[in-house]
């Protein structure tokens, strides 16, 4: 199956043989040629063909972003690469060629006809993002185990299969195998699926794919409860208080806490740090939702704030368009009254008044985006007023919640450390009853030993909750900062595309008058 080197020496794509063959394959007529003298842009090139060009490794593709159609059969090329840019091809052809490995592939997301046919493939896979795969030829290659069919169930949209040639096509059950487990399949190897055959094979492998399916549903309902996951995270994060609806910041708390561990262990500790979970995870519930309600109103203001620019921009542009609408009228009667006037002075006098219409129109239109800019700065103004202020008492009261928290690790703080120094006390005393591990019992050498312990256990716990206090205030206060900046840029750049549009369209209509010579106009 391998295709040998030929007597010609092997090529890389490059510029000049990609524009060789868009010329060559390009319009022939009239037409065809001024495109090729003038160049043609690669991007507008909807199909390439570039067959038994010795082609070994492909290259230089990324201009060709509307690409639909590719060619690349009867080459030496061993593998697939430098298609990532044509995320509109529709239709690929890499058969005849060297490639051992399908990869390259994961940009293709509209790929519908795809053939790798005569290559040295030897495992169906990495086609999980060609989801409106229909067309598959893999004829001639080097594929044995039947299991790689079933990967091919996950592409609903397939219709047509080629594997002839392959070892797996030897097998006694090769089709019937086909025919049960892709039942949406209507080609095989170049024939159409008798519809009692399907029948049969269904029946024959039953079981096999009762349990597959079942397989499969577990899997899909494994991915779309992490999908759902992943949603609520998403959601949870815009509101900056994702981890926070349930224990994760205090077990994050004790997972780097070795000292805080070990005095888990002492008698009464378990019941007082259950307690101390108790509460604290009922605070960051309570930040959880808050956090939530505010994203709600911030979601509103900010919908609200759109929906006013919106409908003032848009009976802004109306107004415009009327007074547009009725110069153009007039302009039209003017200009065939200049062309029909005789009288050079009244010619004259025409064209005067009607440089004086356009310098109106232009007055007009200018005072127009000048009375849009004022209002919208104002509503801008207004938002940015409103949403820092929900900004700002969200923080506020998160830092009050948060304070909460710290009162918690407070109060458990003086608990433990009183419960270590009583235990402490009974085990100079010979008092205590328990056994303490090693590790636990080296922590009670000596007063010091064991306060500095409380000590770095209750810094942990402190340092914790500041860092997801300041985490929280500095990704809330930069998304506030962010969006009002992007505001203000974005109605900049609108103020300068309408200004620009008024000028050219002033410019146009200036053009056309000054174009009215008056010897034109009287021959």
């Amino acid at each position: 199956m391998q295709r040998l080197y030929d007597s010609v020496e092997p090529r890389v794509m490059d510029e000049d043989m990609l524009k060789l063959a868009v010329g060559e394959q390009g319009p022939q007529e009239e037409a065809g040629q001024l495109a090729r003298q003038e160049g043609i842009l690669f991007k507008d090139v909807l199909s390439l063909r570039l067959d038994f060009q010795n082609i070994l490794r492909i290259d230089s593709l990324w201009q060709f972003e509307n690409l639909r159609k590719l060619q690349l059969d009867n080459n030496i090329i061993e593998k697939i690469e430098g298609l990532e840019h044509l995320v509109h091809l529709v239709w690929l052809d890499l058969s005849f060629n060297n490639i051992e490995a399908i990869e390259g592939l994961d940009t293709l997301v509209n790929l519908e006809d795809l053939s790798l046919f005569n290559n040295r493939i030897s495992k169906i896979d990495s086609l999980d993002a060609l989801v409106k795969l229909q067309v598959l030829s893999l004829g001639n290659n080097q594929i044995g185990n039947m299991m790689n069919i079933i990967y091919l169930r996950q592409f609903k949209d397939l219709r047509t299969l080629s594997l002839s040639g392959n070892p797996i096509a030897e097998s006694e059950d090769y089709k019937m195998f086909i025919y049960a487990y892709l039942p949406d399949l209507v080609y095989l190897d170049f024939r159409r699926i008798d519809d009692h055959m399907k029948d049969l094979a269904g029946s024959k492998h039953q079981y096999g794919i009762d349990e597959l399916k079942h397989r499969e549903h577990l899997i899909q309902a494994r991915l779309d409860d992490e999908r759902a996951r992943q949603e609520e995270l998403k959601k949870h994060k815009v509101a900056f208080v994702e981890h926070l609806n349930g224990s994760f910041l205090f077990d994050s708390m004790y997972a780097e806490d070795v000292e805080g561990n070990k005095l888990a262990s002492l008698p009464g500790v378990g019941e007082l740090l259950q307690a101390y979970k108790d509460k604290f995870v009922i605070i960051c519930l309570n930040i959880f939702e808050y956090g939530l309600k505010q994203q709600e109103k911030r979601k509103l203001e900010l919908d609200t704030f759109n929906e006013c620019i919106q409908e003032a921009i848009q009976e802004n542009q109306e107004q415009g368009k009327r007074r547009i609408a009725k110069f153009e009228e007039k302009h039209l009667l003017s200009l065939n009254a200049i062309r029909e006037e005789s009288d050079l002075t009244n010619i004259e006098i025409k064209i005067v008044e009607y440089g004086e219409d356009i310098t109106e129109l232009f007055n007009v239109l200018m005072t127009l985006e000048m009375q849009l800019v004022e209002q919208l700065e104002e509503t801008i103004n207004m938002f940015e007023r409103n949403i820092t202020d929900l900004v700002a008492l969200f923080i506020e009261n998160v830092q009050s919640l948060m304070a909460q928290c710290r009162d918690l690790e407070n109060h458990h703080h003086e608990k433990l450390l009183e419960i270590s120094i009583n235990t402490l006390e009974r085990i100079v005393k010979g008092e205590l009853d328990e056994d303490l591990p090693d590790d636990v019992r080296a922590l009670f050498v000596d007063k010091d030993t064991i306060v500095n312990a409380v000590g770095a256990s209750h810094d942990i716990h402190l340092l914790k909750i500041d860092n997801r206090e300041d985490e929280l205030v500095t990704r809330t206060n930069s998304w506030c900062t962010h969006l009002v900046d992007t505001i203000h840029k974005d109605e900049i750049m609108r103020n300068r595309r309408r200004v620009k549009e008024i000028n050219q369209y002033i410019d146009h209509m200036q053009n056309e008058l000054d174009n009215l010579e008056c010897s034109d106009v009287i021959d």
